[in-house]
């Protein structure tokens, strides 16, 4: 089934490149990705499966029903691009000013209509359902879970998602797996410290909001440093430090933003208070004020290892054991996918791209970025055999 499988996937590698051109040079952002999904919607329905539109806004689901009875497995892509300008020059560029897939999510709806193209073909060797998610807004607006709230994982009933990304550090023609936490939360902070400004010649008239930042800056580090398991990643980053409006004035504002990244739902719960405890104690001291909002963006990813084991099972079969590498350290890069994880049993893995003969070399967000085409008929071959094999081996969920 393997052989085939790769074999069938080989003969539509043409019509995939054509494919992940077209959506290249045409990028939409979250929730506005509706030539996107007029384009999948229009091929899915060609293969004659039942789709639904403007699931979750822009979204786009479509269910493949075999012919005997079984579980139902969700394979997932999302479409949307950056809001950045695409400085390559190949025939495909962005065409769109201010847009690009820097992060490949053209190449995740190409390999999962190919996939449907192969899967379609095969419904009397499938146990069970396949519904294809085709995500909006994954860099913005977690469209994962918009879907999740419009149903897409009921009518039927889904029992468990598998889901992938490029990845330019792994070499064209491999993939990555990883038991466990995969990838971090991404969360996001914003500090407003309130003191009392005044002239700069005399600062004791003064409560220094930027004095009081700098300190804070630092303890936010010792939660890092002091506060966590040495072996447990936690990042703290502040990325914007506003504050002032001249050489010689005290403010009387500072402003601190930035992002953590834990990996556990734990480690997540406990930093908002280790970070207010932080701010309370600092500001207390000198008796400023303070303004601490924290957004909770997408949970971490995290494997089930039942899951991930039937990936490296699936694509193993497709591209051979020796082309899958087991990823050993989390990336704390954050994913939507990770709402999925949350509901059901899921595997998210990375698709190599890397290729240095063909230049392909830079990372994701970069203006640089593209992908070395091959891969998209082998990754619609590898996820196309996950599907069947976890519909194949239900005892083992």
């Amino acid at each position: 089934m393997a052989d085939k499988l790769l074999e069938e996937a080989y003969k539509i590698k043409d019509e995939l490149i054509k494919i992940r051109r077209d959506i290249h040079a045409h990028p939409e952002t979250g929730l506005k990705e509706v030539r996107t999904s007029t384009l999948v919607a229009n091929k899915l329905k060609n293969l004659g499966l039942d789709v639904q539109t403007n699931v979750g806004i822009t979204g786009v689901s479509a269910l493949l029903k075999g012919n005997h009875p079984g579980k139902t497995v969700l394979l997932r892509a999302d479409m949307d691009c950056l809001e950045m300008d695409e400085l390559n020059n190949v025939a495909y560029k962005s065409t769109f000013p201010g847009k690009m897939h820097a992060c490949g999510h053209d190449a995740h709806v190409t390999w999962l209509l190919g996939t449907a193209m192969l899967l379609s073909n095969m419904k009397e060797n499938i146990h069970g359902n396949i519904k294809f998610c085709f995500q909006p807004a994954e860099e913005s607006h977690g469209g994962a879970e918009r879907m999740i709230e419009a149903g897409i994982l009921d009518n039927p009933k889904v029992d468990a998602a598998i889901g992938a990304h490029i990845w330019p550090s792994i070499e064209s023609g491999k993939i990555g797996i990883k038991y466990g936490s995969m990838m971090a939360a991404p969360d996001m902070f914003k500090l407003i410290i309130k003191g009392k400004g005044g002239h700069g010649a005399m600062p004791h008239t003064t409560i220094d909001p930027i004095n009081i930042a700098n300190q804070i800056y630092n303890g936010f580090q010792t939660i890092v440093s002091r506060m966590t398991n040495p072996v447990e990643p936690v990042v703290i980053t502040v990325g914007m430090f506003n504050s002032g409006s001249a050489h010689n004035i005290i403010p009387e504002e500072a402003e601190l933003v930035g992002t953590v990244r834990t990996l556990t739902t734990e480690k997540r719960n406990q930093v908002p208070e280790q970070m207010e405890n932080v701010i309370k104690g600092i500001t207390s001291i000198y008796g400023a004020e303070y303004e601490f909002i924290y957004d909770r963006y997408y949970p971490p990813v995290i494997n089930d290892n039942k899951m991930t084991d039937i990936i490296k099972l699936g694509a193993s079969q497709i591209i051979g054991e020796n082309n899958v590498e087991i990823i050993s350290v989390p990336s704390m890069g954050g994913e939507d996918f990770s709402y999925f994880c949350e509901k059901i049993p899921s595997a998210f893995f990375n698709i190599g791209t890397y290729n240095k003969d063909k230049n392909i070399i830079h990372p994701l967000h970069s203006p640089y970025f593209d992908i070395d085409e091959e891969v998209l008929f082998k990754a619609s071959a590898v996820m196309a055999n996950c599907a069947l094999t976890y519909l194949s081996k239900e005892n083992l969920i």
